[in-house]
């Protein structure tokens, strides 16, 4: 799981400063956790995401982005209350989750916004 600058996020997720339309960088589906040290909340995101990024590794790449150290990405996605979380898939428009949610409800949107299968436990 990487934390994402401004300046690592125009590489691998969405170039605003190029493009004014949506236009993702990445090779993969990508998950963005936006979050603060100090939110109860996203502490308990936190633990899942990692989880998530093991899990899913190689289908889906899991990125937090700092909304403290991030100020300008924060407000590029007009982020109000955290956690937030946006799921970027390879084509088509990003949809943002507000509130923490349970494992089950981040492995759902995985599948229906990357339509990626949850990997068997074997």
């Amino acid at each position: 799981m990487e934390h994402l600058t401004k300046e690592t996020f125009l590489k691998k997720v969405f170039n605003y400063e190029e493009n004014k339309e949506w236009k993702f960088e990445g090779d993969l589906p990508c998950i963005i956790d936006f979050y603060a040290d100090w939110c109860g909340p996203c502490k308990m995101v936190g633990p899942i995401m990692e989880t998530l990024a093991t899990e899913y590794a190689g289908k889906v790449n899991i990125y937090k982005i700092n909304t403290e150290d991030q100020q300008e990405l924060a407000g590029t996605f007009g982020i109000r209350s955290i956690p937030s979380v946006l799921f970027c898939p390879t084509e088509g428009q990003p949809r943002m989750s507000v509130g923490a949610l349970p494992k089950e409800g981040y492995e759902d949107a995985i599948k229906d916004v990357f339509s990626v299968e949850k990997p068997s436990n074997d």
